[in-house]
């Protein structure tokens, strides 16, 4: 009788197809029925990506689908199989460097996800196997095992509760590291196996449980009462029996880590665009060196020489296939046009430079013992490009400490602390009642407050059975909850706690009262109320609901809605959070029944939401409005000026939240999202209910909107931000229902322009406010934007779990490390205390992030031309025979040792403002904006300067080589000192234009720099001082001290030095008489400018960021 109650509780009505059973124990249920035992999958947890066997194939697999380390393996082997003028070394030894470099970087953070899996697989747990505790590694739990759980200890699986230490089959539990939530949550045993509290009587336990296949939804499958998910924590409950139902990779938690799309920057789509361009470079010299070679040989004595005569096979070989190889030849020769070192040192600067974010002690947050944190360091530099901020309301702009601020109760007001049984009562306008409600509804009231929640007491605060009030602390997963709960006590009515099933309240006159909670029908985003249903000690059944007055008007008595209305508008004008509270009395017989469909609903294995909705709007209808409630969710702490710097920076910034519209706006001007100046276009269920028919109405006021917006900013205007200072300034309001009318509209030909049109007007408006939001609506918004032409850069702020769908659309996630949970911080990109930090985040980090490394991508490939291009133009000297100009040694150092760190030592401390300048000057932030430095402008810049510097490298040294003997003995210098002579001066040369380009010197850039230089010239002393055995041929021994003998190489190299480098000087004067001019300019400007004003923009001049320093 047992077994066969128990299968229909857990099991559901009938075997559905994608379900599983799970035999309690590993026990068959019937003792003459055949048992097989089932195959799932073990307990352990697989976070790492690599294994000892696959490391080698599977990350060489992943590296070489990178472009430049695939080309560079195709020269490598080029070089190999094809007679080419350069050694393989050359382009195979910086290949080896940088596939080794990101392997170990990728392999050490795989070793640290196979030590946390092991700390995980490896821990201890206890399971009930022949009536005694067996003690096992966790990973060797299997579906069906009956797992003891203590005090504290985190669940190893997904378990459903059998039974726990206390009489009722209660536990409580943490989800901390699910969700974030750190409230206690209750958890309830099978009825059937409740009493089961020893390992006896649960180890004789027959039973089956059919459940759904593994899905990865935190909050669906087995009622959530049940279900004990792997990753909580056991808290103030002895210990616990579970019955395994998923293990390993099939619990919610496993299924959860799927990784979230890859975010590629701006910066990123930029290197691709350049590689491309000196791919094209590269095989233009190619195929131009191929082809002067073959109109050179075609005389011939230039095609054979008398001292060198060609073999029988050189002759006999076909001609296309020559072509062919000497193309590869020369494309060898060039290869190193192509930075493949550029790759590792982005990843460094990015791994690197994320350091920064997490040691700044400004984002430090003494409330919570906590700073910034990095989850994602490859869009470090997006921080500096944003357009858009989307950012929620509630715990983000908001502290989210809900302060319980006053309630109405039958249309009177009450405000102010209770004195004994008197509450301060007052009505707002000339409502025609008494001046405070009837004691009967006053109560009740409290009553409802004190019961229609999830709100927890910590224990132990008992002395002799009676509750202390004072010693009382609430818990809860909703700030809003425990404001009311502490509102009621202000008036009398304290919430003592639950016990064995019976939610214990102290009323005014000290006297305890219990009511049986039958049912708990929980809030959620969109039915936006809860209820709960309790038993009095008389036997009446009360359901009592709060929630939005959207949700709770529409189902009582037309009537009492006009009582609360005008306090709940009154009160969401002045920036409070609002919720109605009502009531209903329940027959026993409607009880029955409704009781009989919620339990049907939670056992349902499919549509079990869709269901249970259904039960809930059945019951929640005919109740009795009894009043409202008005807490306070004050702003948070430089909210109001974060958001005018964004303003002032050229940011349009959003607030997409779930609150009433009058709640949302009054924050907004609070914030100074909105200005006084600022006029609202409202597109709300309010103004398009206007009409009958809500799609014609829409469409006018559309039209009306744009036309009106049109006139303010014409077409012409060549910048809107530039136009915020010069017109009226717009705001734009909407509502989520008429959102959905926008984007769900039918596709006629009056309406499948709407989304066009709202976009239109959404593009001219400073600030825009979207109200009633679900989650899935904000993530629609941000996608919207994001496809804007010209793909604007979006960031999402929030601090709930309700925002995380737009952190994760948007280009850049910010969490807030808020009281709503963790969700938004742990699904974020980078993670913050409070909104303030923004302000910094993004004006600071933000800015220097992105110069950094728009300079670094900029310098890497103008130091390759300035390499390469000298390597060209000697092939004119020498009849295009592929005759390399510089060493092996050379060749291969130059990007890994020579040049290498100076630009990675630039790219992490370079602040070429100071950064208080750019936090206080938001202005700054638009000089980079739409990723001015990383355009064709400044990359033809780069470009022109490395072709200039490369021919006066290789110039000045032929004519330096114009006379004949350059020694005082009179010795004659050969091809491969006129080759050291040009790669002397270009690593002076690449190295002292950055020492140029540097505004902010510390002993790291001193050390580098010149530590760099003075490595490269003790290298090629060491280098030619030496006869190296393993070397065919001694080229270049004592080539480089030989060359330093002479006077004039010196005087050549400073002069070619000078010479290469007087461009940038020039302009460095020239900045500096503008310096001087702009700062007189400035000073009068600061008298009149203040922060608030939207700001012009001035158009980035060429060239790079040193031109942003110019401005102070």
């Amino acid at each position: 009788m047992f077994r066969r109650s128990f299968n229909r509780f857990c099991a559901g009505e009938e075997k559905r197809v994608g379900t599983r059973t799970v035999f309690v124990g590993n026990h068959p249920v019937s003792e003459t029925e055949a048992y097989i035992a089932q195959k799932f999958c073990d307990n352990r947890i697989v976070s790492s990506k690599y294994t000892l066997w696959n490391f080698l194939p599977k990350n060489l697999f992943e590296q070489f689908r990178r472009i430049a380390n695939f080309y560079f393996l195709i020269i490598f082997l080029v070089q190999v199989t094809v007679d080419t003028p350069t050694s393989p070394i050359t382009s195979g030894l910086p290949l080896f460097f940088v596939i080794t470099v990101t392997a170990i970087k990728q392999g050490y953070e795989d070793w640290l996800r196979h030590r946390a899996d092991n700390e995980v697989n490896k821990s201890t747990v206890y399971i009930i196997e022949n009536a005694k505790r067996v003690k096992k590694e966790s990973e060797k739990i299997k579906v069906g095992d009956i797992v003891e759980v203590q005090a504290d200890e985190t669940f190893p699986c997904d378990l459903i509760l059998l039974s726990s230490c206390t009489v009722d089959g209660t536990c409580y539990v943490t989800t901390a590291s699910l969700d974030g939530e750190s409230n206690c949550k209750t958890h309830y045993a099978v009825r059937d196996t409740t009493e089961l509290r020893t390992v006896e009587s649960i180890d004789n336990l027959r039973a089956a449980i059919e459940c759904e296949q593994p899905q990865p939804d935190l909050y669906k499958s087995l009622g959530p009462e049940n279900l004990l998910l792997k990753g909580a924590t056991l808290k103030n409950t002895k210990k616990i029996y579970g019955v395994a139902v998923y293990t390993g990779m099939e619990t919610k938690m496993a299924l959860n880590y799927q990784g979230k799309s890859q975010k590629r920057s701006a910066v990123e789509k930029s290197i691709n665009a350049f590689l491309i361009v000196y791919l094209f470079i590269l095989l233009t010299k190619a195929a131009i060196c191929t082809t002067l070679k073959y109109v050179w040989q075609s005389t011939p004595y230039n095609d054979e020489p008398w001292y060198n005569q060609k073999t029988q096979k050189e002759r006999e070989t076909w001609k296309v296939l020559k072509m062919f190889t000497d193309f590869l030849s020369f494309m060898v020769l060039f290869n190193f046009i192509i930075p493949v070192s550029m790759y590792v040192t982005v990843e460094m600067q990015k791994f690197l430079g994320s350091f920064f974010i997490s040691w700044d002690n400004d984002f430090y947050d003494e409330e919570i013992n906590e700073g910034a944190l990095v989850n994602t360091s490859d869009l470090n530099e997006e921080l500096g490009q944003v357009d858009y901020v989307f950012t929620d309301k509630t715990g983000t702009l908001t502290e989210n400490s809900m302060e319980f601020i006053e309630c109405c109760i039958d249309g009177h007001k009450y405000k102010g602390v209770a004195q004994e049984t008197d509450g301060l009562s007052q009505t707002d306008g000339p409502l025609p009642y008494f001046d405070r409600a009837d004691k009967s509804r006053e109560e009740l009231f409290l009553r409802a407050l004190c019961l229609c929640h999830t709100v927890e007491v910590k224990t132990n605060d008992t002395v002799d059975g009676v509750t202390q009030s004072a010693e009382l602390t609430y818990m809860s997963s909703s700030p809003d909850e425990i404001a009311l709960v502490k509102g009621a006590k202000k008036y009398g009515f304290t919430f003592v706690g639950v016990q064995n099933g019976y939610m214990r309240v102290e009323n005014q006159r000290k006297e305890i009262e219990e009511y049986e909670l039958l049912h708990t029908l929980n809030f959620d985003a969109v039915r936006r109320r809860m209820s709960v249903i309790v038993k009095t000690h008389s036997g009446d059944i009360l359901l009592f609901c709060k929630g939005a007055d959207s949700a709770v008007f529409p189902r009582v008595q037309n009537h009492e809605i006009e009582l609360i209305k005008v306090h709940v508008e009154h009160n969401a004008m002045e920036g409070y959070r609002t919720l109605c509270v009502a009531f209903k009395e329940i027959s026993p017989d409607d009880y029955e029944r409704v009781n009989r469909q919620l339990i049907e609903a939670k056992m349902a294995l499919q549509d079990r939401e869709e269901k249970m909705e259904k039960v809930f709007d059945e019951i929640e209808t005919d109740m009795h409005l009894i009043g409202a409630t008005a807490v306070e969710d004050k702003l948070q702490d430089q909210a109001a000026e974060t958001i005018e710097a964004l303003h002032a920076a050229g940011l349009k910034v959003w607030v997409l939240t779930g609150d009433k519209m009058e709640t949302a706006k009054s924050t907004c001007y609070a914030c100074r999202l909105f200005q006084t100046n600022t006029e609202l276009l409202e597109l709300t269920t309010k103004t398009v209910e206007e009409s009958e028919r809500k799609e014609d109405r829409l469409h006018e006021l559309l039209t009306e909107y744009r036309k009106k917006l049109l006139r303010e900013f014409p077409k012409s205007t060549r910048s809107l931000k530039k136009a915020w200072t010069e017109h009226q300034e717009y705001g734009l309001i909407i509502d989520g229902s008429t959102l959905s009318l926008i984007l769900n509209s039918s596709q006629d030909s009056g309406s499948n322009n709407y989304k066009s049109i709202f976009l239109q007007i959404c593009m001219k408006c400073t600030a825009v406010l979207c109200c009633r939001m679900a989650p899935l609506q904000k993530a629609q918004i941000v996608r919207m934007v994001k496809n804007l032409k010209g793909s604007p850069i979006t960031l999402s702020i929030g601090d709930g779990a309700n925002d995380v769908s737009m952190i994760l659309e948007s280009h850049v996630g910010i969490g807030i490390k808020g009281k709503e949970g963790r969700q938004a911080s742990r699904n974020s990109d980078y993670s913050v205390p409070k909104f303030k930090h923004l302000k910094k985040l993004l004006l600071a980090h933000g800015h220097l992030y992105y110069v950094r490394i728009a300079h670094l991508v900029q310098y890497f490939f103008y130091k390759n031309l300035c390499f390469i291009l000298p390597q060209f133009l000697y092939q004119f000297f020498c009849g295009f025979s592929q005759q390399p100009l510089y060493d092996a040694a050379y060749l291969t150092m130059y990007n890994i040792c020579f040049t290498s760190l100076p630009i990675l030592a630039y790219s992490l401390l370079e602040q070429h403002i100071n950064i208080d300048t750019l936090t206080s000057d938001p202005r700054l932030y638009m000089k980079i904006s739409g990723n001015a430095m990383l355009q064709l402008g400044p990359f033809l810049y780069w470009t022109f300067l490395a072709a200039f510097e490369g021919t006066v490298f290789f110039f000045g040294t032929y004519f330096l080589f114009q006379t004949t003997s350059l020694d005082e003995n009179g010795k004659v210098y050969g091809n491969w000192t006129f080759g050291t002579i040009v790669f002397t001066v270009l690593v002076f040369t690449v190295t002292l234009k950055l020492a140029l380009d540097t505004r902010f010197w510390t002993w790291i850039n001193h050390f580098v720099i010149w530590g760099s230089l003075a490595f490269y010239v003790f290298f090629s002393f060491f280098w030619g001082g030496i006869i190296w055995p393993f070397l065919k041929q001694q080229r270049m021994y004592f080539v480089f001290a030989q060359m330093l003998s002479s006077v004039s190489i010196w005087l050549a190299i400073i002069l070619l030095i000078f010479i290469s480098l007087s461009p940038e000087m020039l302009l460095i004067v020239l900045k500096s008489v503008r310096r001087r001019s702009a700062r007189s300019d400035l000073s009068c400007k600061k008298a009149s400018d203040s922060l608030s004003t939207r700001p012009s923009v001035r158009p980035l001049l060429l060239r790079t960021f040193s031109d942003e320093s110019n401005i102070f």
